[in-house]
């Protein structure tokens, strides 16, 4: 198992020195997670409001609302 480990650690040194030595990769990671933040976060806030807690009081009312969501057949 130490011989793992050791392979674990070297692997983890290999990349934090060359993250150290980059210069223009370090503003493109920057851009990479500030592209994932808007993403995830602010389009989220905006394009997927959460619904069932604005509309629902209690935990037991969500659940039988998505229940018979799911359960119910559709009219076709």
């Amino acid at each position: 198992m130490a011989g793992k480990k050791n392979l674990f650690v070297r692997i983890f040194k290999f990349y934090v020195e060359g993250f150290r030595s980059m210069t223009l990769g370090k503003t493109l990671w920057a851009i990479i997670l500030l592209k994932l933040f808007i993403m995830f976060f602010v389009l989220k806030l905006f394009f997927f409001p959460n619904i069932l807690k604005t509309n629902f009081e209690t935990d037991e009312e969500r659940g039988d609302h998505v229940l018979e969501n799911l359960t119910s057949k559709t009219n076709e």
